[in-house]
């Protein structure tokens, strides 16, 4: 679909400054980039140290002698995908700059690719999307009943992951799951919620103390919590909104395209936590 300044009803597009346009609104809208530890490289593969052995260490006499040991490693290797989006207007939507339009553009553009990089993240799609926590070994699961009475499987989810030397930092859901948590009473015929809302933070939503982030992208009955620490998403510097003028030269449009590179990598994988609900 292409964009002219008849069918917006307003002009301008672009100011020089283009690659704030998307990455900044993408580290706003996208869970992966709040709920993981955002990496910048610039390289075409990112390498991730892992610890599988710690150093031995035991008492020592005075003066003794410290017998040298080595800590093990492991690596985990990641290519951050490329997500992009591209949109054409007409040249004269392009060359009257009123900064307004060229931000909505950006956004959009921004919007588009948030929603791709989570989906990514909580879904198991085919290549070249990056591998996310739906396909990840290794992660700590919880199966809950069917409906739900209380918040116990998320108590034995937090467990597990504390057993395996993470900490639940963000419990990712969609609208419908925290819909049924939310619904939830501290007692038979009371009307207060069993979840500690604490509505001085900007109205934000906790469970177990933790905070809960809500997408669509989220496979319905199935709620992720995430390690932080644990979690590396990692993105290419090289973040791009580009406009070319040549492309669509008989048309007189001008094409606008954004890009982003973004992978994940999960260095203790049963640092998060699966909680599948019956339901699903």
């Amino acid at each position: 679909m292409s964009i002219y300044t008849s069918t917006t009803g307003t002009g301008g597009l672009l100011p020089p400054e283009f690659g704030a346009l998307v990455e900044r609104p993408v580290e706003a809208m996208s869970v992966a980039l709040q709920a993981g530890t955002v990496i910048k490289t610039s390289a075409n593969s990112y390498h991730v140290p892992v610890l599988t052995g710690d150093v031995t260490v035991g008492a020592v006499a005075e003066g003794a002698e410290i017998t040298p040991a080595d800590a093990a490693f492991t690596e985990i290797t990641v290519s951050p995908a490329k997500f992009a989006g591209l949109s054409i207007v007409s040249r004269e939507m392009a060359e009257d700059s009123s900064p307004s339009v060229g931000d909505n553009i950006g956004k959009s553009i921004a919007r588009s690719i948030a929603k791709g990089v989570d989906s990514a993240l909580f879904n198991t799609l085919a290549s070249p999307n990056p591998a996310g926590l739906s396909a990840l070994a290794g992660i700590s699961a919880v199966e809950a009943p069917l409906t739900y009475a209380n918040l116990d499987p998320f108590a034995e989810a937090l467990s597990l992951v504390e057993s395996n030397g993470g900490n639940v930092d963000y419990w990712v859901m969609d609208a419908a799951e925290a819909l049924d948590l939310a619904q939830l009473k501290d007692a038979s015929g009371s009307n207060r919620s069993l979840l500690n809302s604490d509505l001085t933070a900007e109205g934000r939503r906790s469970l177990l103390g933790r905070p809960i982030l809500v997408t669509p992208q989220v496979p319905a009955g199935v709620v992720y919590g995430i390690s932080k620490a644990d979690m590396l998403t990692v993105v290419r510097d090289d973040t791009r909104l580009e406009v070319d003028k040549s492309v669509y030269f008989t048309s007189d449009r001008v094409a606008i395209k954004g890009t982003m590179r973004v992978a994940f990598a999960f260095p203790t994988p049963a640092a998060h936590v699966r909680v599948t609900h019956a339901a699903a």
